[in-house]
């Protein structure tokens, strides 16, 4: 054969690999409002930059007809390429072909890269949009899964990962999101369970579609599965390319530092005003955090899980940080289950990737009730302490308003090894609010006085008491626990000096093979 047909060969085979599934099936994908594996690609890499593994890859499998099934790159797309210039492995699952159910050989694809990316610390993307296992392959498939999950869980913390639900995502195909970093859905196209509709409706007797069982918003604000909910694919994978921006390439490395004009010193006398004169009145925190950071710009993570706790990422002069706060818009900002577990993962992940923390407080307690007790708040309040407590980045802490009990603590605290811990004038650090400290401290002479007009100027009297002497940041601040009381609409310029003189931060922790979080 002369060269130019075998040159001619190779074209003809590429042709027909970079079709998947065929013309049909792309244009039923396409019907569905969703993009192809390639497509998706394309979309998220920088122009020019992918390079692809194994498109000649096919199933080695004969039973129930495949044998004269097969198809190149047998429903996986795998390469890796850039993004914003930077190194990105990435696989994205082909639902032309066969479904994109995941194979032998599939599943090597997906390793493969994964291995790569360890290897030279760069961070993995997975586009998933597949109907499950190859049922045809059997255990050889089942193997596939966990042939990946012990990827995911090898890399975590180590290497930046993160899954895009395209489409379906069901049975054991769940897991390997569930172990990355974060999980980005689609509204509309993406769902994801264990146990489809037809199962539960065997098992339970419960009748729920696809979308009420596993989509994106019920993931989004219910489960805490995923932490961004995008509108379509096109928005997903900006998302993944902005999230990306935040992040260095692995656990040994900084994050970018961007470029940033926006003065250090610029002042936001709004913040001086944003505390409402009564101490049960909310405000809304993220006004705070959007005043304060590079060119008011903020990132949030799990916006429609738990949001009495806010997440996500932002910059100070164009150093990335990772943000917590507390939001009084919500239940009063209280620590309850899914809010401590929400921060405890997302300062968990910041500290294995060199990510500072900026803690801002403003926290009533943690919520009380049967609900929250029988659910184990115990154990996940827990969580949220141990995540602080064992973080070694930069751990910068500005208290608001309110930090009562436990949640103070809890909260980025300087006894928590909080290197620099601020707070604004209108701070008040104490076991418990006013009103049931004096129901506590007074509760004889409270009971005593049988004049109900009476009773109550005592003890309005006794809460003025109370506050004076405690609800201030004086009191800690008097026992180093605060390092300064500063101005509200100076914030700015103290985060970024306080970031600044922890850019050499060194903290270790014992050395042990891994401490026991309480899961």
């Amino acid at each position: 054969m002369a060269i130019q047909e075998k040159i001619k060969e190779l074209m003809d085979l590429r042709e027909k690999a970079r079709l998947g599934g065929g013309e049909k099936r792309i244009d039923a994908q396409h019907k569905k409002g969703k993009l192809t594996a390639r497509e998706r690609i394309d979309a998220l890499l920088d122009e020019g930059s992918f390079e692809e593994f194994d498109m000649f890859v096919s199933h080695r499998t004969h039973d129930f007809g495949l044998d004269k099934q097969s198809f190149l790159s047998d429903g996986v797309v795998t390469g890796y390429g850039t993004i914003d210039g930077r190194l990105v492995y990435v696989f994205s699952q082909d639902f032309t072909v066969f479904g994109g159910s995941l194979s032998e050989m599939f599943a090597q694809k997906i390793c493969k890269v994964m291995d790569k990316a360890m290897k030279v610390g760069a961070p993995v993307i997975g586009i998933n949009d597949s109907g499950g296992a190859r049922i045809q392959e059997g255990v050889k498939s089942l193997g596939g899964y966990a042939d990946i999950f012990q990827r995911n869980i090898m890399a975590s913390g180590v290497v930046p990962q993160i899954s895009a639900i395209f489409g379906p995502c069901a049975g054991g195909a769940v897991y390997s999101p569930a172990l990355t970093d974060f999980t980005i859905m689609s509204k509309n196209t993406s769902y994801m369970f264990v146990t489809g509709p037809k199962v539960v409706k065997t098992v339970t007797g419960e009748t729920v579609t696809d979308e009420e069982l596993g989509g994106a918003m019920v993931h989004g604000s219910k489960s805490g599965v995923t932490h961004f909910v995008a509108e379509d694919e096109q928005e997903g994978i900006l998302l993944i390319r902005k999230l990306l921006s935040y992040l260095p390439q692995n656990n040994l490395e900084d994050p970018p530092l961007a470029f940033c004009d926006d003065p250090i010193d610029r002042l936001d006398d709004s913040l001086n005003e944003i505390i409402p004169e009564s101490a049960n009145k909310p405000y809304d925190v993220k006004d705070v955090i959007h005043a304060i950071t590079d060119y008011n710009e903020f990132m949030e993570v799990q916006r429609h899980y738990a949001p009495n706790m806010i997440t996500g990422f932002a910059r100070f002069n164009g150093m990335s940080v990772g943000i917590v706060a507390n939001q009084p818009n919500y239940l009063a900002g209280v620590l309850d289950i899914n809010s401590s577990r929400k921060a405890a993962r997302f300062v968990r992940f910041c500290d294995a990737f060199n990510i500072p923390i900026v803690t801002l407080v403003d926290v009533p307690g943690f919520l009380p009730g049967t609900t929250q007790e029988y659910g184990g708040i115990i154990l996940h309040g827990a969580k949220l302490l141990f995540a602080y407590g064992e973080a070694t980045v930069p751990k910068v802490t500005v208290i608001l308003r309110k930090a009562y009990g436990g949640a103070y603590d809890v909260m980025g605290s300087k006894h928590l090894r909080g290197d620099i811990n601020y707070a604004w004038p209108t701070a008040e650090i104490a076991v418990m609010g006013p009103r049931g400290a004096v129901e506590v401290l007074h509760q004889k002479e409270i009971a005593a006085i049988e004049n109900a007009e009476e009773r109550n100027k005592y003890v309005a009297e006794k809460e003025e008491e109370y506050r004076k002497k405690f609800a201030n940041p004086y009191v800690a601040a008097k026992y180093g626990y605060i390092d300064d009381v500063i101005e509200p609409r100076n914030t700015r310029f103290r985060i970024i000096r306080a970031l600044q003189s922890l850019a050499t931060k060194k903290d270790v922790n014992p050395p042990k093979k891994h401490s026991n979080i309480p899961l």
